[in-house]
Formats: structure tokens, C-alpha cells, sequence
């Protein structure tokens, strides 16, 4: 048992840690991109293109602006949440015999809160893209702009919610126990 426990935390931290890369590669993209488009729009076409958004950059560089920041939010909260799991993988409080602690709970809280905000985020990035649509600019679609599955994010945000108050009631009653031997 502990052997396979342990070699599947192993998997998991090697999963993660691509994960974590990934979205950081892509927060960076967008975060750079948006940089350098304001700043010097003639080296655009030389960068990392996640999505095409020349067409709303030529439309409105406010509205671009707005885009790009929707999106450098959403992949920096990914990526939040993946570095949370690492450091929790990582940390030692994390243990299997005592499960219910305070530091887990934390960490469950904090990742429900950062889904909420990233399906927040990503279904107004949906609905701003839907918006520019409206006015005749040509805008990729939301999974192109990783904008889908905003109501995946609030739905998962519901779930730790709950795991996060029957963590508490397990605290207390591991408390409780641990008071009685």
C-alpha cells in the first residue's frame, strides 16, 4: 500500500510540475505578446502566437488591451493553482495518516477560490469575445483564446467549497478524538 501510494504521489508531482510549465510557457506568451504589441507592434508577427488577435488589434488597441489582460489572468491563475499543488505536494504537512489538518483545508479553500476567479474570469473573457463578434471583429474561438470551460472552473470551485467545509468538520472531529485517548 505504501509503495503504490508513494509511487503515485510521484506520478502526480511529474504530471504537475508539466502542467505548471506549460501554463506558465502560455501565461508568458500572453503576458509578452501584449507587451510588446502596445510597446512595438512591428515585432508582433516575430513572437509566440497562442491566438490571432491582429484583427482586434487593428480594430481598437483598448479593446485588445482588455483581451489580452482577460487572458493573461486566467493562464496566471492557472498557473497559481498548479504552483499551490506543487508546494503542497512538496510540503510536509501533507500526510496521509493524519489527513484532516488545517494546512490541507487551507490549501482546498485557496484553490476553490482561484477556480471561481478563473471561471469568473473566462466566462467575461467569453462574453467580451462574443461582444467584439457582435461588431464584426474577427476573434478565435473561446478554446483557442483557453477561455473554455468557464462553468467547468465555477463548478469545480462549488466541489472544493464543499470539500473545504467537510475538511472542517473532520478537523474537528480528529481534534475531538485526539482530546479523548
Amino acid at each position: 500500500m505504501r509503495t503504490n501510494t508513494t509511487w503515485v504521489l510521484t506520478v502526480l508531482k511529474i504530471v504537475v510540475w508539466i502542467l505548471f510549465v506549460g501554463i506558465c510557457i502560455e501565461a508568458g506568451g500572453f503576458i509578452a505578446n501584449s507587451f510588446f504589441a502596445l510597446a512595438a507592434p512591428s515585432i508582433v508577427t516575430r513572437l509566440w502566437q497562442q491566438a490571432d488577435l491582429t484583427d482586434l488589434f487593428h480594430y481598437d488597441r483598448g479593446y485588445f488591451f482588455v483581451m489580452t489582460l482577460i487572458l493573461g489572468i486566467v493562464t496566471t491563475m492557472k498557473a497559481w493553482l498548479f504552483y499551490l499543488i506543487i508546494k503542497t505536494l512538496y510540503n510536509k504537512k501533507l500526510t496521509l495518516s493524519q489527513p484532516f489538518n488545517e494546512a490541507v483545508r487551507r490549501f482546498i479553500l485557496t484553490s476553490a477560490c482561484i477556480a471561481l476567479f478563473t471561471g469568473l474570469f473566462s466566462l467575461w473573457g467569453v462574453e467580451y469575445s462574443e461582444w467584439l463578434i457582435k461588431r464584426n471583429v474577427k476573434m478565435p474561438d473561446a478554446q483557442a483564446l483557453s477561455l473554455g470551460g468557464a462553468d467547468v472552473w465555477i463548478f469545480m470551485s462549488v466541489i472544493l467549497f464543499v470539500i473545504a467545509h467537510i475538511f472542517k468538520k473532520g478537523i474537528a472531529l480528529q481534534t475531538e478524538n485526539d482530546l479523548t485517548v
